[in-house]
């Protein structure tokens, strides 16, 4: 499979889940807005195309590159251990969501970190954009971690290519502004990260926010001990956002760049978990 099939597979996925997740907002959401989805959607999709085209200029193909460069010299555990290629996909897979994982639970943990993150969680709705909208340096940060990963395990190009294809698609998926009935989530979030699942992760407070860490599976909230079902508030009456920045206008795509360099960081560093929110507007 060449790097160009892969590109094709990869937006056709994107722009396939983003239509539909976007009509079901539409058609059923869960919760309603409290600033302009339009005006939103401007500066997440802006951050968006940013992503995109670093990764692109910079790292292009880099762990699938890496997943071949692996397969051809016998780099990694499943390489070395030579594993059948269903099982080593499987085994990908999962060793690769898991660090993901624990990706995200660093990113909360260490203060520099989460100054880059805040970019994701500083969102005051949200909907199938939030899901990809990240600061450029944590997209490359990210980039080098999967890489690192994919060397170690040594998975299947497969594996890696279904990886980033079901992560990308789940994340626009769980945080979704979409309803679902109350019966088919809890039977969908023991093998798939729901919207209701990880809509705790982006309440205001910081008890909720330092929980949910998973994007594709939910095993790891649940072995690790992160996993919080609901929300106190309830999915309507809980708040989103981070409690620093409240004014849509401090969020505009200029904002959001210099966010991890000027915002206050508050106090959610995951060694706070269980405190509520300190109430204090961003002056940056």
């Amino acid at each position: 499979m060449g790097f160009h099939s892969e590109t094709y597979i990869r937006l056709g996925f994107f722009f396939g889940i983003l239509v539909i997740m976007a009509l079901w907002e539409v058609v059923l959401p869960k919760r309603a807005l409290t600033v302009s989805k339009g005006w939103r959607w401007v500066n997440n999709l802006g951050i968006i195309v940013i992503d995109s085209v670093m990764i692109r200029l910079l790292t292009p193909a880099a762990a699938l590159g890496m997943a071949l460069a692996a397969q051809q010299k016998g780099w990694g555990l499943l390489n070395h251990f030579s594993v059948p290629e269903v099982p080593a996909v499987i085994i990908g897979i999962l060793f690769l969501d898991m660090v993901i994982y624990l990706q995200h639970l660093m990113f909360h943990a260490v203060p520099l970190l989460w100054r880059l993150h805040m970019v994701h969680h500083a969102d005051l709705d949200i909907d199938v954009t939030t899901g990809l909208r990240f600061h450029p340096i944590e997209i490359f940060i990210s980039m080098g971690i999967k890489v690192a990963a994919v060397a170690v395990i040594g998975p299947p190009v497969i594996a890696v290519l279904a990886f980033e294809v079901l992560l990308n698609g789940t994340a626009m998926f769980n945080h979704g502004n979409v309803h679902m009935p109350g019966g088919l989530d809890r039977v969908l979030r023991l093998f798939v990260v729901t919207p209701d699942m990880h809509r705790v992760h982006h309440s205001v407070t910081i008890r909720e926010t330092n929980s949910n860490f998973g994007f594709n599976f939910p095993w790891w909230d649940r072995i690790f001990g992160t996993y919080r079902a609901q929300p106190v508030a309830g999915h309507k009456g809980m708040t989103i956002g981070l409690a620093q920045f409240r004014d849509p206008k401090r969020l505009t795509l200029l904002h959001l760049l210099v966010l991890p360099f000027t915002g206050y960081p508050g106090s959610y560093a995951i060694n706070k978990s269980g405190m509520e929110p300190v109430k204090r507007e961003n002056k940056g």
